[in-house]
């Protein structure tokens, strides 16, 4: 490797250099746009490019008691934006059932699935279509002072009565988050006193799997059970466990 030295040894400062010439101090290009909360810097064209949008993921887990605490503190570390997180029951006594509903632009959802992926209690996570079965269980508490208004709105939305007492009615609406959110604004005419929700539940439509690993585990069950002469439980069944 040759070099350019002067009769000191050191190079020539003046000397006509080849090769690329960097910009100076002053002409780089300094970034801009705002920070995340963490103090990573965002890229504006890239989230211009990915509007948020609200969907639902559901993650296969093994049924064990801490779960639900490793799933939320992955949540609160990233600070993914849950909408509502519901854990239940599935076919198989070793597993259950997480149903998350995220508002997140499309980054955000895959990194959801990503990191859920890397939990060890998790068996297998997916992103459910649009056309997936999603219900939502709502119970409100609400002013009895027009009792007939009241009972024509609970037709409306098809809820059904739970408890009627003087002066409070408590109802329970059952739909989709959209429906539950008409229903509840419905009844606040009457003046809602309390109110609980569940998070959403949901399944693949059909046939379809909601996640990748249950045909294998619930043909599995289905062996299992005929050779004990016992019925295998219901397929896909959920419980509600947790309120939004």
């Amino acid at each position: 490797m040759s070099e350019d030295r002067t009769g000191s040894g050191f190079a020539d400062p003046h000397a006509d250099r080849d090769g690329l010439q960097g910009p100076g101090p002053n002409e780089r290009e300094r970034p801009s746009g705002r920070r995340s909360t963490e103090g990573v810097r965002v890229d504006p064209d890239a989230e211009a490019s990915h509007p948020e949008r609200r969907t639902t993921i559901s993650a296969l887990v093994k049924h064990e008691p801490g779960v639900l605490a490793e799933v939320a503190g992955l949540v609160s570390r990233r600070r993914f934006d849950i909408d509502s997180l519901t854990v239940g029951q599935t076919t198989n006594p070793e597993t259950a059932r997480m149903t998350l509903t995220i508002e997140e632009p499309e980054p955000g959802v895959r990194q959801v699935e990503k990191q859920l992926e890397k939990l060890v209690p998790v068996i297998s996570v997916r992103e459910l279509g649009r056309d997936a079965v999603r219900r939502e269980l709502a119970v409100l508490k609400v002013h009895d002072d027009d009792p007939a208004a009241v009972e024509a709105v609970a037709e409306m939305f098809d809820a059904k009565t739970l408890d009627a007492e003087p002066g409070t009615v408590t109802v329970e609406v059952t739909g989709s988050s959209a429906e539950v959110d008409r229903a509840i604004e419905a009844f606040q005419r009457f003046g809602v006193r309390e109110l609980t929700r569940t998070g959403t539940a949901a399944l693949a439509r059909g046939t379809e799997w909601t996640t990748d690993a249950e045909q294998a585990r619930y043909e599995r069950t289905r062996t299992d059970a005929a050779s004990a002469g016992t019925t295998p439980p219901t397929e896909g069944a959920e419980a509600y466990t947790d309120d939004d």
